[in-house]
């Protein structure tokens, strides 16, 4: 089998858009729903199968890169606190 072939393989269904329907954007243009650019968000349906399928991987990185960096803008440095007890008996 050819590999050019093999990649490109026949989609018996459509590939659903990964819209869920809550459509806001952040500051660099991405969907905060589906995780996609405007480009991606209107030429969707433009796209080859392998095209959608790749952009649906993209979507993954990058909600996969917000989530992570939500944890670590919410983590906070743990602070090393240890009870101080008194030197002496008398205190």
């Amino acid at each position: 089998m050819n590999e050019a072939n093999h990649q490109e393989q026949l989609e018996l269904f459509p590939i659903p858009s990964p819209c869920i329907g809550y459509c806001e954007t952040d500051n660099k243009g991405y969907c905060l729903g589906c995780f996609r650019s405007r480009e991606e968000r209107f030429q969707w349906l433009k796209y080859s199968p392998a095209q959608q399928r790749e952009i649906i991987r993209l979507c993954r990185q990058r909600k996969y890169r917000r989530f992570l960096a939500a944890q670590k803008q919410t983590a906070t440095p743990e602070t090393e606190t240890s009870p101080t007890l008194p030197l002496f008996d008398d205190e």
